[in-house]
């Protein structure tokens, strides 16, 4: 029997206080809920549980952009609703002015309707906001830019049609005592597309001071043509366009948490111009005629503006649910990771309660070992 060194209380505390540590760990665990709290227990575990947390967290936040996404179509289709109906009650107007019962007067008096209400649409497209930025003045509609040449101004393009630069060699337009532009002439060869190739069939229509290019494949463009005389008759002829179509200036929605995950709403401007009833009356019954076509084009126009937000309404409702399948399926995977058993660490902590017990109440019998050398030294 020794009495320097006491081994076995040594051995005693060393197993204590293993055994104290893992208690302390399984505590840890059982008053944290998660299996890892700490690096050095998972670290390529850790760095995978943060980045899926990270991912929730985002997708957590897309989903209620896409909400606020939903909220910004409803409201602009709540305000095109309202102008559907107001063309409704002006193509109404318009075939009652149509009549020949009517006499020029009464005419004048429904032409006071026609104009008011085609105030209101004006009104209407300047004022609908959400969170303070107007949603149908033309913010987020895609932009473009005449770069070389006079007398053109860009009013719209397509979706489908590819962005860069479009070169126009000549335009040659012509416009009656009205200042009504009636006739123009494109060369076959004379669009030139930002790949270098040249559009090789193309339609041209006019309205009013607009010529309208289309094309396969959903190709379209609206230029408004400067008369140099207004309301009067003139011949204008324009060469070396050059146009910058940006694709840029929709509203970019952040749908996904990581970059690039964005869907591009696009919500062309309202206007009496842009509708294609900016020179509608009813003054005379020619011009009651012309009005019940005039209306009858932009009913379709508004209509096609409010098919497409509805269309991205859709795609963002899916979106939603795509969301909220993915959060599930990653809370799943991160909890496998993170979350502790905790029937599994009870019986864990169960045991090492016992040998921490057992380690302290043998801790004290190794202390008394050396006492009991004083036996014999009697």
């Amino acid at each position: 029997m020794i009495i320097n060194y006491n081994v076995s209380s040594m051995i005693a505390n060393n197993a204590l206080k293993r055994n104290d540590m893992a208690l302390s760990k399984s505590l840890e665990r059982l008053s944290s809920g998660y299996k890892i709290n700490h690096a050095k227990e998972n670290a390529a575990g850790l760095a995978m549980a943060r980045r899926m947390n990270a991912q929730l967290k985002g997708i957590d936040t897309a989903e209620n952009n896409a909400s606020d996404g939903i909220s910004v179509i409803e409201i602009a289709d709540g305000a095109l609703s309202e102008v559907h109906d107001i063309l409704q009650r002006m193509n109404e107007l318009a075939v009652k002015g149509a009549n020949g019962t009517l006499a020029d007067n009464d005419r004048a008096m429904i032409d006071e309707e026609i104009q008011a209400l085609k105030a209101e649409i004006d009104r209407i497209g300047q004022t609908t906001q959400f969170n303070g930025q107007n949603l149908l003045d033309g913010t987020f509609d895609l932009k473009g830019y005449v770069v070389e040449g006079k007398g053109v101004t860009i009013d719209y393009y397509s979706d489908t049609m590819a962005v860069g630069i479009y070169e126009i060699t000549q335009i040659d337009a012509s416009f009656d005592e009205k200042g009504k532009l009636t006739k123009v002439t494109i060369p076959d060869d004379g669009i030139t597309l930002p790949d270098g190739t040249t559009l090789p069939a193309f339609e041209t229509e006019t309205f009013y001071d607009e010529v309208i290019i289309t094309a396969k494949d959903g190709f379209e463009m609206r230029l408004t043509i400067d008369n140099p005389k207004p309301d009067a008759a003139n011949d204008v002829t324009l060469q070396k366009i050059s146009l910058d179509l940006t694709g840029m200036a929709s509203m970019t929605l952040q749908i996904g948490s990581n970059e690039g995950q964005v869907l591009e709403v696009r919500i062309p401007p309202i206007t009496q111009k842009n509708v294609g009833i900016l020179h509608t009356n009813t003054l005379t019954q020619d011009s009651s005629t012309e009005a019940i076509d005039e209306i009858s084009d932009a009913i379709a126009y508004v209509s096609k503006i409010r098919s497409d937000l509805g269309a991205y309404q859709n795609r963002l409702e899916h979106a939603t649910k795509n969301l909220d399948t993915t959060y599930e399926n990653m809370t799943s995977a991160y909890s496998r990771i993170m979350d502790v058993d905790m029937a599994e660490e009870m019986t864990n902590y169960s045991s090492l309660q016992v040998l921490t017990q057992a380690g302290t109440s043998m801790l004290a019998q190794a202390n008394e070992r050396p006492s009991q050398v004083l036996q014999l030294l009697q």
